[in-house]
């Protein structure tokens, strides 16, 4: 239990501080996040494996960028250097004007397995970042009823977590990861665990959510069908170590009709790329 505490303490609120770091100035559209030649390398007593090189992106504010890559490339490692909770052997990201070297409240972080408080009440979960933060009772529950609201789970703010199916779990953790009203959201595999009918449901209402926001989302996934249903742009990485090899700028209305000319050649495209990435040598 005391390690879910730690990771929700770190991931899904990411408050280092008792006071929330002003909205930025920057406004959508404009480039927010600056990734600049970043490397990661594990280091072990008997081995080092490299993981990431010479990553380097440019991120604007109200974008949902996706990451595709072969199983194992390092997209996770991505996202949790964006989070603050690794740090990069070399590189810099920048967010706004300052540099991200631990977790912040600019940034809400949203885990495939929910990480969500068995034993608090949907609403609590949503609140707990705002309470770690030290915000007076009231507004914290003010705020936790708006997202619910958002994510469409009002009815259920004073049910458990086991009353909830897989989906409406995930929307508690995104209503979680939104409440702190965070600039940026951090999506690792978010609708992975889910059943297909499930997941398209949840990416059609993340799409809505998106409508009422302006906050930029990075999101991973193995789906590429996922991808180019979501993204604005897909990065889309080689084997590991990963580099960038292409970038994908969509810029199609949604919502999108998966069955057509252009998605469905698009989506065969991506996929033919990661294929020659997961040859075995």
């Amino acid at each position: 239990m005391s390690e879910l505490i730690e990771e929700g303490v770190t991931a899904e609120s990411a408050v280092e501080t008792d006071t929330f770091v002003p909205e930025s100035d920057i406004k959508e559209g404009e480039d927010q996040i600056h990734i600049r030649n970043l490397s990661k390398t594990y280091v072990t007593d008997e081995s080092e494996t490299v993981v990431l090189e010479d990553f380097s992106l440019d991120i604007r504010k109200g974008e949902l960028i996706t990451i595709v890559g072969p199983s194992g490339c390092g997209k996770t490692t991505i996202l949790r250097m964006l989070a603050g909770l690794i740090q990069p052997t070399s590189g810099q990201i920048l967010i706004g004007n300052r540099e991200c070297t631990a977790p912040g409240a600019d940034r809400g972080m949203v885990f495939q397995d929910f990480a969500l408080f068995p034993w608090r009440s949907v609403r609590k979960n949503v609140e707990f970042g705002l309470e770690i933060a030290g915000l007076p009772k009231e507004e914290r529950r003010q705020r936790a009823d708006k997202y619910l609201k958002i994510v469409g789970l009002e009815k259920f703010a004073d049910h458990r977590v086991h009353e909830l199916s897989g989906g409406m779990k995930q929307r508690v953790a995104i209503a979680r990861a939104m409440v702190t009203n965070p600039d940026v959201i951090l999506m690792d595999e978010p609708f992975g665990a889910l059943d297909a009918q499930t997941r398209n449901i949840m990416q059609a209402g993340l799409l809505r959510i998106l409508e009422k926001t302006d906050q930029t989302i990075i999101f991973i996934t193995h789906s590429v069908d996922e991808a180019v249903y979501l993204s604005d742009r897909i990065v889309v990485l080689t084997k590991r170590p990963a580099k960038i090899k292409e970038v994908i700028q969509i810029d199609w209305p949604r919502p999108r009709d998966r069955a057509s000319v252009e998605f469905t050649a698009l989506r065969k495209r991506i996929l033919e790329e990661l294929e020659k990435e997961n040859v075995m040598d």
